[in-house]
């Protein structure tokens, strides 16, 4: 009679291995875990600090802005004080030529009124609403449809 050499599979020293295995796998999977969350977390940090950066540079350039448009107006009326002194020594010449200053302040006044109005005129002319209008704008919304279709 002939014996079997075939033994019975040993369990126990085959699960520990296959516990493990398993946590090996479980470990290394818990790391990619922990890395992804550090991560998100750095990338949500970064866009924090992006956005406070972002909003410091709109208050630092909002103030500029400030400064930039006070001294716009500061200009302008100085520059206004400085038209109507100049009108005055127009008017002077004139009324020294003509010997009428009434005469000489009314003629330098009633010319700058018809300046104003002419650049005033011209200013409107531009801005009228079809020069406001975006026409190249208009034309390529409309041809878009078209042109998803495939028709141009």
């Amino acid at each position: 009679m002939t014996v079997s050499s075939h033994r019975p599979m040993d369990t126990t020293h085959a699960t520990p291995m296959n516990v493990q295995g398993e946590t090996a796998t479980q470990a290394s999977s818990d790391n990619v875990v922990d890395l992804l969350r550090e991560l998100i977390g750095q990338g949500t940090h970064l866009a924090d600090q992006q956005l406070q950066l972002i909003k410091a540079e709109m208050r630092e350039t909002a103030s500029d802005l400030k400064v930039a448009v006070g001294g716009m107006v500061g200009a302008a009326v100085v520059g206004i004080a400085g038209l109507g002194v100049l009108l005055m020594a127009l008017a002077y010449l004139l009324a020294d030529a003509i010997e009428n200053l009434g005469l000489a302040t009314l003629i330098v006044g009633l010319v700058s009124l018809l300046v104003a109005f002419i650049m005033y005129r011209s200013a409107a002319a531009k801005m009228s609403a079809t020069h406001l209008a975006p026409d190249r704008t208009q034309r390529t919304l409309q041809r878009t449809p078209d042109a998803v279709r495939g028709d141009l």
